[in-house]
């Protein structure tokens, strides 16, 4: 369960702005695997609303999605319905790193933007992503593979326009996300290997939603990136007063502009593809 945002509320317009990006990108490391795509059961790490599951579940022979938030999970349910009574898919509400499976029972495992939110900080080493990334070791069976998708410190501060405007809470979601090295070196000495990262330059999180310049101004849209739980109730009046008057001098759509030349070359989102050997 995320640390700070409250997906309860979160849930119920998440998908307004929110899309699987990067589908193709996990569908080709599961090709990789020692199993045709059909006979691949896949878990899906912290699930949400089921966003990855529903663009993938025809593509394996079966989904495990798990999820410790109830308000989240029913979406997913109630937008798999079918796909959970035919057996396609099964739901969990459960803390990813301790999850109802078997040792070695799943094909592969698939973590959509769900690193930032577990309660870690690099202080202390990051033993919660030590102990999920275990648990994932666990119920992976050899050649296995873990597919991240995260977004590092330096896309975080150089990849959304907008957080040029929220710089304390820039720092604070910094803080809680690991840097792609760690990540890396920590997998490594879990167990996992034969790791590679890729970096999609034309994906953004909000999808065409994200070119919005004037979403910020509606909460619904704040609500698909939990960036926005972490700024202040003070802070936030005056950015929203900010880009009212940025909007009605005209000066908004430039401002977007001017602030999301950095995302060409540096991304929103990085996937770590790694393997259990």
């Amino acid at each position: 369960m995320s640390t700070y945002e409250n997906y309860h509320k979160t849930s119920q317009v998440y998908d307004k702005t929110r899309t699987a990006g990067g589908v193709e990108i996990i569908l080709e490391a599961l090709k990789e695997g020692a199993l045709p795509l059909k006979e691949q059961v896949l878990l899906d790490a912290g699930c949400g609303t089921g966003l990855y599951s529903a663009a993938l579940v025809n593509e394996v022979r079966r989904i495990e999605a798990a999820d410790l938030n109830a308000g989240m999970l029913k979406i997913a349910q109630a937008k798999l319905q079918t796909e959970e009574q035919s057996g396609r898919i099964r739901f969990h509400e459960t803390a990813i790193d301790s999850l109802p499976l078997a040792d070695e029972s799943v094909d592969a495992v698939m973590l959509n933007q769900v690193l930032h939110h577990l309660p870690d900080n690099a202080a202390d080493g990051w033993p919660a992503h030590a102990n999920v990334f275990c648990e994932f070791f666990r119920v992976l069976k050899p050649g296995g593979c873990l597919i991240i998708n995260s977004c590092s410190p330096e896309q975080l501060e150089k990849g959304f326009w907008f957080y040029h405007l929220i710089p304390d809470a820039i720092l604070a979601i910094k803080e809680k996300t690991i840097s792609l090295d760690t990540l890396a070196n920590q997998l490594q000495k879990i167990g996992f290997s034969e790791t590679r990262q890729e970096v999609p330059l034309d994906l953004m999180l909000q999808d065409e939603a994200y070119f919005r310049a004037d979403g910020i101004l509606d909460p619904d849209w704040r609500r698909g990136d939990s960036i926005w739980s972490l700024v202040e109730e003070k802070t936030l009046v005056d950015v929203l007063e900010t880009v009212s008057d940025l909007k009605q001098n005209g000066k908004l759509e430039p401002f977007m502009q001017q602030h999301d030349q950095a995302r060409k070359t540096c991304g929103q989102v990085t996937f770590t593809i790694t393997r259990k050997h």
